[in-house]
């Protein structure tokens, strides 16, 4: 049991974009750099990003590892076509001009066989000269600051009438390059509190370019700022900052044309 991939109106709950910042992040990163507007959401959860792009000039499409979360896009994003998929092996058997992997989707490939087959379905997918754009947590956010890692933190959410309270603890497993959570949910009526344990891989920023490299891909922006979920809020045509020192990490990279292969 995984309470918010399960259901899908508490995670958006717990996690709202009434805005719908991040879409409109995409757009304005997609309308700088010249992308088309046919768009695969890779790791799209609810579907709330690609059904904005879809009511608004994208012909968006998603994939996604939870059965619910597709469910749920499928009954309040029906403009969008998404499917069941997990982001190392899905096989459309299509090209698209725009590839997205937002909220640290990317960051659930934990080796470096994970990442090269990510970005080998990404390559895979892409007309030549499409457009992956990515966001994730920084790996560079934690060679200065321990904020995140000082204790435990608390939260509580009413959702439907219950009070559901999470307690989280996060920690580095160095050697597996993992930034690892270990998440507590309680409420009333539940005897026994739900554990559940996730990670994410800590990349840093050169060697997110030379993975792109690798695979095909050159990098046109990699900026920790602004953003979707950053303390400085974004803004269209906002200036991007190559500080890198922030918490998140945002990548813009075109596929090389010589890197085209038939979608798989």
């Amino acid at each position: 049991m995984n309470l918010l991939t399960d259901n899908p109106e508490l995670y958006e709950h717990q996690f709202p974009d009434p805005g719908h910042t991040a879409a409109r992040f995409v757009h304005d990163l997609v309308t700088r750099f010249a992308g088309g507007r046919d768009l695969l959401d890779v790791g799209c959860g609810t579907g709330r990003d690609a059904g904005w792009l879809a009511r608004n000039g994208y012909r968006a499409s998603g994939v996604d590892s939870s059965e619910r979360m597709v469910e749920h896009v499928r009954r309040r994003h029906p403009e969008v076509d998404v499917v069941v998929g997990d982001m190392r092996t899905f096989a459309l058997g299509r090209r698209f001009d725009v590839v997205t992997c937002l909220d640290s989707a990317l960051l659930y490939c934990h080796t470096n066989a994970d990442l090269d087959a990510f970005l080998t379905r990404c390559r895979e997918h892409l007309v030549p000269g499409g457009l992956l754009v990515a966001e994730m947590r920084n790996g560079a956010f934690f060679l200065g600051s321990t904020e995140l890692l000082d204790g435990p933190r608390t939260r509580a959410v009413t959702w439907r009438g219950t009070e559901y309270t999470s307690t989280t603890a996060l920690w580095i497993d160095h050697a597996a390059q993992l930034l690892r959570r270990r998440r507590e949910w309680t409420w009333p009526g539940r005897a026994e509190p739900l554990v559940q344990r996730s990670a994410w891989r800590l990349l840093f920023p050169q060697e997110l370019r030379h993975l792109l490299d690798l695979a095909g891909f050159d990098v046109l922006a990699l900026f920790d700022g602004p953003g979707p979920r950053t303390d400085n809020p974004w803004t269209a045509d906002a200036e991007l900052s190559g500080a890198l020192s922030g918490d998140r990490l945002h990548v813009v990279a075109r596929l090389r044309p010589h890197h085209r292969k038939e979608p798989s």
